[in-house]
């Protein structure tokens, strides 16, 4: 896992450095070429700049260990920049789209041999930090990979858009390409912001049917039933589960072992990674500490 993660950094900060040089370009180049396809796309990256240092800083930061305060340690800040990510992009877009729509009725001139030029440059720079990026795993990864991805193909909208404005005049070509390109960076933000949220709510993760785990332990011999089975995410890659056993007699320490072995195997090929089991015998009630919120615990032990 350390060494997964550290190679995410290295990926996530060759993206920066990537993104935030380039930036730099368009913002001249659009002026240059009066574009408001390349501007808007400045800012876009501008705020992806400002993302992926977040995302650099924060997937660094999900290395560290368990600490007294975050007792799963700090794996879910990768998460907590992909949804920061996200939001940046959500606000980007509609401002981009806020300036383009009107554009289309009243379209300026451009430099449409300067667009196509910056173009191959964007093409070039952004599809190296996609294949840096492309076998990411973690969440934080993915929704790099997708910021640069569609960075990419923005930029090939725009080479075919300047192309055409080569041969054709055709000026609403420049706000049609933001319009598009924003509308398209929105459908995937949202579908992405939606992935994220159902990690920090603690949904299942995808891949895993609840039923067919319980099922499986219940398969499991001397196990007789399963209830309070919980799967959750630390960050849309590494997976928790924790759940309540009851065995048909009461077992010593090391035979409860085997038995929590024998079910280990059984979810071996499932995307589990981290799994804590109570054992409980048949016919004892749970003991559950679901009282008011406000008892004290050394109280609880009193009694």
């Amino acid at each position: 896992m350390g060494h997964r993660h550290d190679h995410s950094t290295d990926n996530i900060r060759m993206a920066f450095v990537l993104n935030v040089s380039f930036t730099l370009i368009e913002i001249v180049g659009g002026f240059y070429t009066n574009s408001l396809a390349i501007l808007s796309d400045a800012l876009h990256d501008l705020g992806d700049s400002m993302s992926l240092g977040m995302a650099w800083y924060f997937q660094k930061l999900s290395t560290k260990g368990r600490t007294p305060t975050y007792s799963y340690g700090y794996k879910r800040f990768s998460l907590l920049a992909a949804i920061i990510n996200a939001v940046v992009l959500l606000v980007g877009s509609i401002f981009i789209l806020s300036k383009a729509i009107p554009q289309l009725f009243n379209p300026g001139e451009t430099d449409a041999q300067g667009m196509m030029y910056l173009a191959i440059l964007g093409i070039v720079v952004n599809g190296a930090a996609v294949l840096r990026l492309k076998k990411g795993k973690s969440m934080n990864e993915r929704v790099v990979f997708l910021h640069l991805l569609e960075d990419v193909l923005g930029w090939v909208a725009v080479l075919i858009g300047s192309v055409v404005m080569i041969y054709f005049d055709a000026p609403f070509i420049d706000p049609l390409l933001s319009v598009l390109i924003s509308l398209f960076v929105l459908y995937n933000v949202v579908k992405n912001l939606r992935k994220s949220m159902k990690i920090v709510l603690q949904a299942v993760p995808d891949g895993i049917d609840l039923e067919q785990i319980q099922n499986a332990l219940r398969s499991v011999d001397h196990i007789t039933g399963v209830h309070d089975c919980h799967v959750w995410s630390m960050d849309g890659d590494y997976n928790v589960m924790t759940v309540h056993v009851v065995v048909d007699q009461d077992y010593k320490l090391s035979e409860q072992y085997e038995i929590k072995n024998a079910a280990c195997r059984l979810l071996q090929e499932s995307p589990i990674h981290h799994l804590t089991m109570e054992f409980e015998m048949k016919d004892r009630p749970c003991n559950q500490l679901e009282k008011d919120p406000t008892t004290n615990l050394a109280e609880l032990g009193d009694n």
